[in-house]
């Protein structure tokens, strides 16, 4: 099993910035990706941003150029650099951790507002 910490969520001014961090442990061996999913108030939740173990990653269209996801593999820890804050990106994000199986964290809010 493995588990997964979230934290860095909070309130920011639009334009503003905020890193996030997620930690993994217990059964890590195997993690093929790692990454973020978001859910807005009404809406789906949304991939975000993921990253492999090589390294290569993938954005939502929405935070492409914004959003920078990074990893530590020693470790274990992912995080999600955002910039240029908007008043959409206000939602919980998620961090999970897909073996076979996806492991999720508990969510932490992030809140872009004036």
């Amino acid at each position: 099993q493995v588990q997964v910490v979230e934290s860095g969520g909070g309130l920011v001014q639009p334009g503003g910035s905020l890193r996030l961090s997620c930690a993994a442990s217990g059964s890590i061996f195997g993690i093929v990706t790692m990454g973020w999913y978001r859910q807005a108030p009404g809406k789906e939740r949304e991939l975000v941003a993921l990253i492999t173990t090589t390294g290569s990653t993938s954005y939502a269209d929405s935070v492409k150029g914004r959003f920078t996801i990074s990893r530590d593999n020693g470790k274990n820890t992912v995080y999600l650099q955002m910039n240029s804050l908007k008043p959409e990106d206000t939602a919980v994000y998620y961090c999970y951790v897909a073996k076979v199986t996806f492991s999720w964290g508990q969510g932490t809010q992030v809140t872009v507002s004036s």
